[in-house]
């Protein structure tokens, strides 16, 4: 039985296109990996494989919530581990293939999930945050749990109130053993990564941003304020979606939302970067050589094994 391929790496990679490459060669099927491409609705927005792509190769979990879905990496990983394991048993390469490090992880093993939060809780660290600002609800993140503190911007109003409720609850977002990559895999996996130099992505991203904004994504968002419904706390943080809705409202002049996705898309860049850092025993794969050749070395190192 072939082992689980695994495809890592930042927003505009290049991953999806490397993922069709590879199951056209290799008759697999791509199972997705980000966290904001379940979401259906924003198709163009949250960077989701093309007609083509999709006609190329099958995808699964891609556009399977309704964006009013509070998603949670648990549901996800008990939908990734179906699709992997019915893959698997009829021989067809799994192909997991996104950027979401996290969603990534709990495809691949029996995550050790944070112990779930109280309603009242959340309320009470997001109150903190509304009421007392930033800077002090980040002092207080630094006094219960310097780690988690450590590692994130007091502007980083989801992280920060994240890391309060957590530490309320007996947890951290920065647990002294790494639940995250410190467990066995479920099934047998290689992991890929495509890595670019900081500036090439940047011209990426830039180019990527463009394309949305010109084929359709303020539309997509145009509909979601017409007739869609409201998004979860969760969609809500579907990167563009905010700078698009005030770009739609007149609040945000085109090239200021163009300038804003991008800044955001960078900043998420760079923790993509951490986290490929965290990977053990990843295979890179030059970015700039393309998805038809990053394909043939996945299948050359599979092969070799």
């Amino acid at each position: 039985m072939r082992p689980v391929v695994a495809l890592f790496g930042p927003t505009a990679s290049g991953k999806t296109a490397t993922a069709v490459a590879l199951a056209e060669r290799a008759g697999g099927e791509v199972v997705a990996a980000d966290a904001m491409g379940l979401y259906a609705g924003l198709p163009i927005l949250t960077a989701q494989p093309t007609a083509d792509e999709l006609a190329r190769a099958p995808h699964r979990l891609v556009g399977v919530w309704s964006l009013d879905h509070e998603g949670a990496v648990g549901e996800y990983a008990a939908r990734a581990h179906a699709a992997i394991d019915e893959l698997r048993a009829c021989d067809r390469l799994a192909i997991l293939a996104g950027g979401s490090g996290l969603y990534l992880r709990a495809a691949l093993v029996d995550l050790r999930l944070p112990p779930r939060v109280e309603a009242a809780t959340r309320a009470a660290c997001e109150q903190l945050y509304e009421d007392e600002g930033a800077l002090a609800a980040h002092a207080e993140l630094a006094r219960v749990d310097p780690a988690a503190a450590q590692a994130i911007h007091p502007n980083d109003r989801r992280r920060v109130i994240r890391g309060l409720e957590l530490a309320r609850s007996g947890s951290s977002l920065r647990p002294a053993v790494d639940r995250l990559w410190s467990e066995e895999l479920r099934v047998p996996a290689q992991v890929f990564a495509l890595d670019w130099r900081p500036d090439e992505l940047t011209r990426r991203i830039e180019a990527r941003t463009e394309a949305m904004l010109a084929g359709g994504a303020l539309d997509e968002v145009r509909e979601l304020l017409g007739t869609g419904p409201a998004p979860s706390s969760t969609a809500r943080t579907i990167h563009g979606l905010a700078d698009c809705i005030a770009c739609v409202e007149g609040r945000l002049s085109l090239d200021e939302c163009r300038d804003r996705i991008v800044l955001q898309t960078r900043r998420y860049s760079r923790r993509q970067r951490v986290w490929l850092r965290r990977i053990p025993n990843v295979h890179l794969l030059a970015g700039a050589d393309g998805p038809e050749r990053n394909a043939e070395r996945i299948l050359e190192t599979l092969t070799r094994r």
